[in-house]
Formats: C-alpha cells, structure tokens, sequence
C-alpha cells in the first residue's frame, strides 16, 4: 500500500511540475546581436517603438538621422525586420504553450488547461475537454489532439 502511495504521489508531482513548465511563455522579440547586428539608432528606434522601426526605410531613416544606411547596413534593416513580423505574426493566444507542452498535458488528462489558456477560457472547448476527460481518460485525449490543430499550425 505505501508503495502505491509513492507511486502516485511522484506521478502527481511530476504532472503539477510539467503543468507548471508548460505554462511559461516563449514568445520574446530581439533584434539580431552580433556581426549581424544592426547599427546603434536602429535598434535605439526598435526599443522606443516597434511600430516605427517596422515601418522604417533607408530613406526615412537617412531623413531621421541625417546619415545614408550602407547597403549591408540596409539589408541588415530588412532581415531585421522581417524577423520581427514572423515572431509578430502569430495571433496572441498561440504561442502561450509549446506543442510539446501542449501534448504532454492532454496525455496526461490536463489537456483542458492549455485548451483553456489559449482561448481565454472562453468558448467551449475547455469544458467539453474536461467533461470528456472526466467521463474516460481516453476521450478527452482525442479531442485534445484533434483542437491541437485550431492553435498550432
């Protein structure tokens, strides 16, 4: 009997760990450091406004600051900012779970909490995963993976 105590005990550590880790957030934007780096008023322009530096030109920055961007420098803009649009360009609610997260908690019978933190707990699909968890483990699994598709392309 103490054995299967532990047991159990251990197995729902490691959920609550694994939920915890889960929920942490990916998404971060940063310029590019280095030798790829951009130069100094860009990346200034970059932390006061997103905004202007992705709509910022080599012709509105020589405008801005009075200096013409070298062609490495402006291709440096451009990758720069293409960078940004791509990690831009996902709607708010996907990226708050990884997909390996987001898979490990609907095995383990969790899924309707990624479910339910992607779409802002509203909607159905949290509560339909939990009622279907709650009835056999194995139906709420399904309909975890088969809404994994509505949040991760």
């Amino acid at each position: 009997m103490k054995i299967m105590f532990r047991t159990l005990m251990v197995a729902v550590i490691l959920m609550l760990s694994l939920a915890s880790q889960a929920a942490i957030p990916i998404r971060s934007i940063e310029l590019p450091v280095g030798e790829n780096q951009v130069n100094e008023d860009i990346t200034r322009i970059f932390n006061d406004n997103l905004q202007a530096f992705l709509t910022l030109t080599p012709k509105e920055y020589q405008r801005l600051t009075g200096n013409k961007l070298s062609f490495s420098e402006t291709v440096k803009l451009k990758a720069a900012q293409r960078m940004v649009k791509s990690q831009l360009g996902k709607p708010d609610g996907e990226n708050k779970f990884s997909k390996g997260g987001y898979i490990v908690l609907v095995l383990l019978g969790w899924g309707f909490i990624p479910l339910g933190i992607l779409s802002d707990w509203k909607g159905n699909d949290w509560w339909v995963n939990l009622l279907l968890t709650a009835l056999c483990w194995l139906p709420g699994v399904i309909h975890g993976f088969v809404k994994m598709k509505d949040y991760y392309k």
